[in-house]
């Protein structure tokens, strides 16, 4: 069994910040890309940032130069370091991991986090 569980988010004012964590644990060999997804109230879901297990990064155009994605490997962990919050990043924000389990059988897979809620007030 795999798991990713986030944590970090809240309401915040405009202008504020945030810090999300994902941390993965269970039966995991090894992860590769892992990544932030939102999902607002009838939108379906983005791409916010992804960071690969050698550390490159990728944004949405909406984000750059406000948000920052880092890793630990040693920890399975992904962060995201929200500043300069707008009222249109509120949504619920999900981690992806795209991994290998471990014994008995290696299995290549995706695995979504539960999400947790961002609410930037104007």
């Amino acid at each position: 069994q795999v798991q990713l569980v986030e944590s970090g988010g809240g309401l915040v004012q405009a202008g504020g910040s945030l810090r999300l964590s994902c941390a993965a644990s269970g039966n995991i060999f090894y992860i590769n890309g892992m990544a932030w997804y939102r999902q607002a109230p009838g939108k379906q879901r983005e791409l916010v940032a992804g960071i690969t297990r050698g550390g490159s990064t990728n944004y949405t155009d909406s984000v750059k130069d406000r948000f920052t994605i880092s890793r630990d490997n040693a920890k399975n962990t992904v962060y995201l370091q929200m500043n300069s919050l707008k009222p249109e990043d509120t949504a619920v924000y999900y981690c992806n991991a795209d991994l290998l389990t471990g014994m008995p059988i290696p299995t290549r897979k995706a695995y979504w986090g539960q999400g947790t809620q961002v609410t930037v007030s104007s």
